[in-house]
C-alpha cells in the first residue's frame, strides 16, 4: 500500500533476502534511487531488472548517503557494519544508517555509539509483516533515534509501509518494540495450538475453531494468519524460518534478562522452538511449533 509519492532519494539497501528484496521492489516503485547489495550477489542480480543499481561492497551501497540494512540476525548485521568495506566504512559523515532487522537491544546501542562516532546517524525501524507486506508496501514500520535523523529519511520510512510509529528517541526503544510485537506473534501462535488441540480431542473440526474465532472476537491479522497457516499445516516453503522465531523469542529473553522482568511464557515458547528443531523443522515455518501442542494431546 503506497502512500502519496514522496521525495525521491538516493537509499543503498544491503540484504536481499524476500524480505529485503520486497523492500527494495517498494521503493523504486516510489520513485527512489535504489542500490543494493548482497553477499549472495545473484540473490540481488533480479532486481537489476526492476531498476535497483548492483552495488559491489555493503560500504559501496552505504556510499548513497542513507543506508538500510535488512538482514536475518546478529551476526549478520555486525559483520556488514564493522566489518571491512563495511556500512561504517562507506558511510558519509551525516549519513544515516536504517536498521529494518529484528536485532538485540546491546546491538542496536553498539551501532547507535559506533555511527555517533563517526558523525553519521543512526535510526532503528524494523517492521511488521511478511514478505507479501514487503513487496506491497504494507509493512507497519516502528521508528526509534533522534528526532532530526528520523525526519530526514522519514519519506522512506512512509513508503516502505501502510502506517509508520515513532516509539522512542533512542534507536533500542523500536528494537524492543518489535521483540515485544513478536513475541505476541508466538504466544498467540501457541494459543492457537493448544485451543486447535483440544478442540480436536472434543470432535471439533479446525474450520469451525478458526471460523468461530476469526469471525467473533478474535478478528486481528495475527489470528487470522497464523491461525490458517495452522489450519492448513502451510509450513513448507516458510515465510519466516523457525530459526529465525527461535532467535526473536531469546533476544526477547535476554532483553528480560537485562531489565530484570519475569517472561515465563517466553521460557515456554523457548521449549516449543527447541523442540520443533529437535524435531527436524528447523527449515519450515516457525508456526510448526503448533504441532507441539498436537503431539503433546496425543494427535
Amino acid at each position: 500500500m503506497l502512500q502519496t509519492r514522496t521525495k525521491q532519494m538516493d537509499i543503498g539497501l544491503i540484504g536481499t533476502g524476500p524480505m529485503g528484496s520486497g523492500m527494495a521492489r517498494t521503493l523504486l516503485r516510489a520513485g527512489h534511487k535504489v542500490t543494493v547489495y548482497n553477499r549472495t550477489r545473484q540473490k540481488a542480480e533480479a532486481l537489476a531488472a526492476d531498476g535497483a543499481t548492483l552495488a559491489d561492497s555493503a560500504a559501496a551501497a552505504a556510499g548513497c548517503g542513507i543506508v538500510i540494512t535488512m538482514l536475518a540476525n546478529d551476526d549478520a548485521v555486525e559483520n556488514t557494519v564493522f566489518g571491512a568495506d563495511g556500512v561504517l566504512a562507506g558511510l558519509t559523515r551525516g549519513g544515516i544508517h536504517i536498521s529494518g532487522s529484528t536485532i538485540s537491544v546491546d546491538l542496536s546501542k553498539r551501532l547507535t555509539e559506533a555511527h555517533q562516532g563517526l558523525g553519521q546517524g543512526f535510526v532503528a525501524a524494523p517492521v511488521l509483516g511478511r514478505p507479501p507486506a514487503a513487496e506491497s508496501g504494507s509493512l507497519f514500520v516502528m521508528a526509534g533515534g533522534e528526532t532530526a535523523a528520523i525526519e530526514r529519511v522519514k519519506p522512506v520510512l512512509t513508503d516502505l509501509g501502510q502506517k509508520l510509529f515513532l516509539v522512542g528517541d533512542q534507536p533500542f526503544q523500536a528494537n524492543l518494540m518489535k521483540l515485544c510485537c513478536n513475541f505476541l506473534i508466538f504466544s498467540t501462535i501457541e494459543q492457537l495450538a493448544e485451543v486447535f488441540a483440544i478442540g480436536a480431542k472434543g470432535g471439533l473440526e479446525k474450520e469451525t475453531i478458526f471460523s468461530v474465532l476469526t469471525e467473533s472476537f478474535f478478528t486481528a491479522p495475527v489470528h487470522k494468519n497464523y491461525g490458517r497457516i495452522i489450519v492448513d499445516g502451510a509450513y513448507d516453503p516458510p515465510g519466516a524460518k523457525l530459526g529465525l522465531g527461535a532467535k526473536d523469542n531469546r533476544l526477547f529473553l535476554e532483553a528480560g534478562a537485562e531489565l530484570a522482568v519475569p517472561l515465563p511464557f517466553a521460557s515456554i515458547l523457548r521449549d516449543r522452538f527447541l523442540a520443533s528443531e529437535a524435531k527436524g523443522d528447523a527449515e519450515r515455518d516457525f508456526c510448526v511449533i503448533a504441532e507441539r501442542a498436537a503431539e503433546d494431546a496425543g494427535l
